[in-house]
C-alpha cells in the first residue's frame, strides 16, 4: 500500500558534507528523534554503490521502525532492493513511466521541477509529488541552473493540486514567506543537518510555521 504523499510539514534530506562530521545514519537518527516524518537519502559521488546500499539498508530499518517515510534520491535499484517508500528523480533521469514499470504501483515517485512546463509535464505523466525549486540560490546541489524563484512556487500552488515540496536555499529567516505562499511541505537542508541540536532547530522551524 502506498504511503500518504508529503503529509507533513518538513521534508528532511541527508547531506553528509554539511553534517558537522556526523554520518548519514547519525543524522537520520537525529531527524527521527526531532520528529521529521519524511526523510530523503541523497548521496551523490563520494561513496561506492555498495556503501550507499549498506547505508540505505540501515536507514530503511530505522525509518520503518519509526513509521517515517523513506525516499531515496536517484538510485532506483537501491530503492527497490531496500523496499524504500519512494524514489525521487530529476529531469535528466529515466522517464516517470519507465521508473513506474521498475518500482511498481505502490512506490512513491517524486520529480524535481523548475518551471511551469516541467510541473505540467510531471502532473500529466503521473508523478506522485514534485519538488518546486530552487526557490533561492543554494550550494547543496551542483549544476542546478537558474533559480526558479517564488514566482514558480506561486504558479504551482495556484494551478496544480499535486503535492509539492518547496526546496532550495530555504532558511529559518525566509521560511515564513514560503508558508505564506501556500507551501505545506518545506525542505531545509543545511539549516537542519548543519545544526548540533536538531530537535531545537526543528522546533524553532515549526514554531515559525505555526505562527504564519
Amino acid at each position: 500500500m502506498k504511503k500518504p504523499v508529503l503529509d507533513t510539514d518538513i521534508y528532511g534530506i541527508t547531506a553528509e558534507e554539511y553534517s558537522l562530521g556526523r554520518s548519514n545514519i547519525e543524522v537520520v537518527k537525529a531527524m527521527i528523534d526531532a520528529g521529521i516524518r519524511v526523510i530523503q537519502y541523497r548521496e551523490k559521488d563520494s561513496k561506492s554503490i555498495k556503501e550507499r546500499y549498506e547505508e540505505c539498508k540501515k536507514i530503511r530499518k530505522l525509518t520503518k521502525e519509526a513509521n517515517v517515510t523513506f525516499i531515496i534520491n536517484d538510485y532506483i535499484d537501491i530503492a527497490i532492493l531496500v523496499r524504500a517508500d519512494g524514489i525521487h528523480i530529476g529531469q535528466d533521469d529515466l522517464p516517470i513511466e519507465e521508473v513506474r514499470k521498475l518500482v511498481g504501483p505502490e512506490m512513491i515517485i517524486g520529480l524535481s521541477t523548475h518551471s511551469p512546463e516541467q510541473a505540467q509535464d510531471a502532473v500529466r505523466r503521473g508523478a506522485d509529488y514534485i519538488g518546486v525549486g530552487p526557490i533561492f540560490s543554494t550550494s547543496t546541489k551542483k549544476n542546478i541552473g537558474n533559480v526558479a524563484g517564488l514566482e514558480y512556487l506561486d504558479y504551482v500552488v495556484k494551478n496544480h493540486d499535486i503535492p509539492l515540496v518547496a526546496i532550495g536555499g530555504i532558511k529559518v529567516e525566509n521560511i515564513a514567506e514560503i508558508k505564506k505562499r501556500g507551501a505545506k511541505c518545506i525542505c531545509l537542508v543545511t539549516e537542519i543537518v548543519g545544526t548540533r541540536d536538531m530537535g531545537k532547530t526543528v522546533q524553532k522551524i515549526r514554531d515559525i510555521l505555526a505562527s504564519v
